[in-house]
């Protein structure tokens, strides 16, 4: 079956071009590889969404999933392993078979920055963790680490800090980047110890688990879990699509399409000055409502 337009994600913009695209009549089919709403599942608080209030990241999720279900969007769980382009259509290839439409929109998100250490990999689900939501209670009583200085950063350090005994938040820098109301709750919070102009240089594991953070190769820290917000990088798996700049963020144009014609990206895949879950909304009703006008003109 060919669909009018294929969304490769299920985050929060490419269900709004899936929405928008619904609404104008096309035949929409959305792929997913995990959880639908991306990132959002690992986010504990959101609190600067207009019309929604204090929401949690996968509440938010599931109420986007709610308007897949209500408009009828057809959907898989399904990887994308690659893009075929064939005369005036595309075939997107998954571990479950092939799709075909006249028109893709890649939604792929981000994906969290590694420290870069030697057994960080090995690490990760064994005391090494990206999301205070999913492990936190794993750690509830128990010393731990938190890696960053950004809004991410600290609104996670609060959440844990209410769970765990200690939190030392460790910071590269000698000031946060964060918003100032955080920043003030991080400091009067009494389990908390921040860790300025501060960077680990490497972590011992014992028994396939984290045993000891080494900060600045002087200071050791026995503790049994490491939280790391240190940013992010884009998920460039299509890498027979020349559509990537030099920092591996799709380029696009005002109507988020890639220099492929047909092929669109939104969201924080694409290379923009603003990643905030407005913006991601805005790029995929953008994309969504330009498909539709570019399939009805032909």
């Amino acid at each position: 079956m060919q669909y009018d337009l294929i969304v490769v994600g299920m985050g929060i913009s490419g269900i709004s071009a899936a929405i928008y695209a619904k609404n104008s009549g096309l035949n929409v089919l959305m792929l997913e590889k995990n959880t639908p709403g991306g990132l959002l599942n690992k986010i504990n608080t959101i609190n600067n969404y207009p019309g929604v209030g204090e929401i949690t990241g996968p509440d938010l999720s599931y109420k986007l999933f709610q308007s897949v279900n209500d408009l009828q969007i057809t959907y898989k769980i399904a990887e994308v392993e690659n893009i075929i382009l064939i005369e005036n259509k595309k075939v997107v290839q998954t571990n479950i078979g092939d799709f075909e439409a006249k028109y893709v929109i890649l939604a792929t998100g981000r994906k969290n920055r590694n420290l870069g250490l030697k057994n960080e990999e090995q690490l990760i689900g064994h005391g090494i963790s990206t999301c205070a939501l999913c492990d936190g209670s794993l750690y509830k009583g128990k010393e731990i680490v938190v890696v960053g200085g950004g809004n991410s950063a600290l609104e996670e350090t609060l959440y844990l800090a209410n769970i765990v005994k200690k939190v030392y938040l460790i910071h590269r820098r000698d000031a946060f980047r964060a918003e100032f109301s955080l920043i003030k709750k991080v400091e009067e919070k009494e389990n908390i110890e921040i860790l300025y102009n501060s960077t680990i240089t490497s972590i011992k594991e014992e028994n396939g688990k984290l045993k000891e953070v080494v900060i600045n190769d002087k200071i050791h820290l026995e503790v049994e879990g490491l939280f790391t917000y240190i940013g992010y990088e884009a998920n460039n798996f299509l890498k027979d699509l020349d559509i990537y700049n030099e920092t591996n963020y799709i380029k696009v144009n005002e109507n988020y399409e890639t220099s492929i014609q047909g092929i669109y990206a939104v969201g924080d895949c694409i290379e923009k000055k603003i990643y905030q879950l407005i913006t991601a909304a805005n790029d995929g009703a953008v994309a969504g409502i330009h498909v539709s006008k570019e399939i009805k003109k032909n």
